[in-house]
């Protein structure tokens, strides 16, 4: 059998006339997407829908395992801007410690809904910086949003103990003071969960936070800490993205020694 498209050649051909006149032009192919491509756009497309910006710099490598590439290049920070980072820390905890704990639990609140609508992009990040399955991935985020549960909870809970004294007519009374500036280090495995462990109970608690996370996985911490970053109680993760942790806890004990 001849099929249509040859027929039609054949009866062109009979009448003389020019096949070449009557075909479609060949339409341009587009290079297939490759897997790296996939990846690239994957880590754009979430950082931008959890409102992340990346520090223009190629610096520090955002890399994929698995592929071994580069995701996203970024800026990396300067042992000038690790003190930077500490020390608005210390500013923002001097104000952060005199607000209601009720009131620093309605921020864990608030952080624990954005967690919830972005949790699908954040476990995209999750996936393309350590290379956990999907259902790990979204589980560590689902952790961050349970621990917003329950420092939310907390925020009313941070009563202390009435004793009594030996002196007529007195009562000795417990009170909890916040500490002062946290300072969380996280590591590659984990790169969001741990920092929300510490960071949604020291808040409540009327601590500030400085993050130190992974040089692996820098766009998990742009993304996850932008949410509290408009608090001025936390310090942005890029800051302190590149120091080594050795690094990053000298500046501690040399700004709170």
């Amino acid at each position: 059998e001849v099929s249509a498209p040859l027929e039609a050649l054949e009866i062109l051909k009979h009448q003389g006339q020019e096949p070449s006149l009557f075909l479609e032009p060949p339409m341009p192919e587009n290079p297939p997407m490759t897997l790296h491509d996939d990846l690239v756009a994957r880590a754009h497309a979430a950082l931008t829908a959890c409102g992340a910006t990346v520090p223009a710099g190629d610096t520090l490598l955002s890399r994929s395992p698995i592929d071994g590439g580069t995701l996203i290049p970024l800026a990396a920070a300067s042992a000038a801007d690790v003190d930077a980072a500490i020390g608005r820390a210390h500013e923002a905890f001097l104000e952060w410690r005199t607000v209601p704990a009720p009131v620093r639990g309605a921020l864990i609140r608030r952080l624990g809904r954005l967690l919830e609508e972005h949790k699908d992009d954040l476990a995209d990040l999750v996936q393309l910086e350590v290379g956990k399955i999907r259902s790990e991935a979204l589980g560590e985020v689902q952790e961050m949003i349970d621990v917003c549960e329950f420092a939310l909870g907390l925020s009313r809970q941070l009563e202390g103990r009435t004793m009594p004294s030996e002196r007529p007519g007195h009562r000795l009374m417990e009170t909890w003071h916040p500490a002062g500036v946290v300072a969380v280090i996280s590591a590659f495995n984990f790169p969001a969960a741990v920092w929300s462990w510490n960071t949604a109970l020291a808040l409540v608690c009327g601590d500030s936070v400085i993050w130190k996370p992974s040089e692996r996985a820098p766009l998990c911490a742009l993304a996850g800490e932008l949410a509290l970053y408009p608090s001025a109680v936390i310090c942005r993760a890029r800051v302190v993205a590149s120091a080594s942790r050795a690094a990053f806890l000298a500046a501690c004990r040399a700004t709170f020694r």
